[in-house]
């Protein structure tokens, strides 16, 4: 399960450009590692996301850039936080992640979620649907992708996708950990409690978390499944440094990068977990103590800076110690 994982979700960052984009994105993999994370992440986006930056920023395509930050890492697990299930054929996507783990020693994990970013679908030709189709899709993708995962011949005449008699060969070295990502209460975590080995409710407010929870564990029981063997884990985008004054230092340089005015870097600080060891530390505490059982951590604003990495492990490690 994850324990702490590190998500790269920003490519952008002062004096990283060009070639030295992909250079960066290996240094920050390496750094999680000796920082003691379990898993490296990166998004499965086409384009920026509305929040983080404009459209046209720098973004690579996930699984070709994990299948390549797994020769320049050892031990971490690798994983989509999520994949968008609306990108891919579901057949292909069994032999895609399948690829991942053999390329990666067996260390991939299949993060995936129904899809919601309507602009990158839009403008690059992938069907978006309503969203009972996405979540239709999603189901059906799973129905798919687990039993080929497993070495299983699948066939399935579904409303969105059909396979026959299809088999995933070589199969993959390790048991492929499914996560779905999401924390919607009727349908998300409805299909974690009977597909998943863990769910990442990204998105969601320490507040709400005890109810996200009560919902899983509600979906568990009328599956029959024992909701103990599901790991939850929380997405917290960070930005943290040695000093208050050094946070706001790091947030000042990105905010230069990106064009923002100062009213978005100052929103940006309501968003964030911001600021010094301490204020951090006490925050992601917060999240653990709702109830989850592990962490999932992005430095948007100063994950280019590897030091901040191995400063988010150290209050990682701490926090989520039992």
């Amino acid at each position: 399960m994850t324990r702490l994982g590190y998500q790269i979700p920003n490519f952008t960052y002062p004096g990283i450009a060009g070639d030295a984009v992909f250079g960066n994105l290996v240094a920050q993999a390496r750094a999680a590692e000796d920082a003691g994370f379990d898993r490296v992440m990166v998004m499965d986006h086409f384009y920026q996301l509305p929040g983080l930056g404009a459209p046209d920023e720098p973004m690579f395509e996930c699984y070709t850039l994990l299948s390549a930050l797994a020769q320049h890492t050892n031990s971490v697990r690798l994983s989509a936080l999520v994949t968008g299930n609306t990108y891919r054929n579901p057949a292909l996507l069994a032999k895609t992640i399948t690829a991942l783990d053999h390329v990666s020693g067996g260390r991939a994990t299949l993060g995936i979620g129904a899809g919601w970013f309507e602009l990158e679908h839009t403008s690059l030709g992938f069907e978006f649907g309503t969203f009972t189709d996405r979540f239709e899709k999603l189901e059906e993708s799973l129905q798919i992708i687990i039993p080929l995962l497993n070495g299983e011949r699948v066939t399935l005449e579904g409303q969105h996708y059909q396979v026959n008699e299809a088999v995933n060969v070589p199969t993959p070295l390790s048991k492929i950990p499914i996560m779905v990502g999401g924390a919607g209460e009727k349908k998300t975590l409805r299909m974690a409690a009977q597909y998943a080995d863990e769910s990442n409710l990204s998105g969601t407010p320490v507040n709400m978390i005890p109810t996200k929870l009560d919902a899983l564990a509600a979906h568990c029981e009328r599956l029959g499944r024992d909701r103990s063997k599901i790991a939850v884990t929380s997405n917290q985008m960070v930005c943290v440094a040695p000093t208050m004054e050094e946070a706001e230092a790091d947030l000042a340089e990105l905010a230069a990068v990106k064009g923002w005015p100062s009213e978005i870097a100052e929103m940006a600080k309501t968003i964030l977990v911001f600021g010094d060891p301490d204020t951090v530390g006490e925050r992601l505490q917060a999240c653990m103590d709702a109830g989850v059982d592990g962490l999932t951590m992005n430095l948007p604003v100063n994950g280019h800076k590897t030091e901040r990495i191995a400063l988010l492990g150290e209050i990682g490690l701490r926090v989520t110690a039992k």
